[in-house]
């Protein structure tokens, strides 16, 4: 059996969680049990009811919220430390074939979480589970620890125009 890979997802544009959710539907089509944490976000965005519909994915918001306008609390900085070690759990465990940990690169970035820790979980990972890694500004650490890098690049976006999120499009 081929050994899981270490995929990240970043960059500036828009679909990194489309894109690691895509896979999770794939993963999930093919008879895969998926893992897909969620670090900073806790509002109930459209895709976290996709265990509704696909009992092999189970989706876990591990976020306290956002922090474009404050900074993270103590509490929240712990609670993102304590996430991360039920996912180093999971990751070392073959109960999941694929591990999503969403926003995990801009939880690093805000200071919620340290990179090494982030790095060491990844690395301590079962052989055969795949992770995908994803959020902005991914270090050059991370980017050398992974096997496939992706940077979404934005050229275009309505939200320029002033169009809000869309449900079902872009929460």
């Amino acid at each position: 059996m081929q050994d899981g890979f270490i995929h990240v997802y970043t960059g500036n544009g828009k679909g990194k969680t489309t894109a690691a959710f895509g896979l999770a539907i794939r993963a999930a089509l093919a008879d895969k049990k998926v893992y897909i944490g969620q670090f900073v976000k806790d509002m109930k965005y459209s895709e976290t009811g996709i265990s509704d519909y696909l009992e092999e994915i189970v989706v876990e918001q591990l976020g306290s919220g956002c922090y474009i306008h404050s900074k993270p609390s103590d509490e929240d900085i712990a609670k993102a430390k304590e996430s991360l070690e039920k996912c180093s759990g999971i990751l070392k465990s073959d109960k999941y074939d694929l591990v999503i940990l969403d926003e995990v690169i801009i939880a690093i970035y805000l200071g919620l979480l340290d990179e090494d820790a982030v790095i060491e979980a990844v690395l301590g990972k079962n052989s055969q589970v795949e992770v995908v890694l994803t959020g902005r500004y991914a270090s050059q650490k991370l980017i050398d620890i992974a096997d496939l890098v992706t940077h979404m690049q934005e050229i275009k976006h309505y939200f320029t125009k002033g169009v809000l999120s869309r449900k079902g499009f872009d929460c």
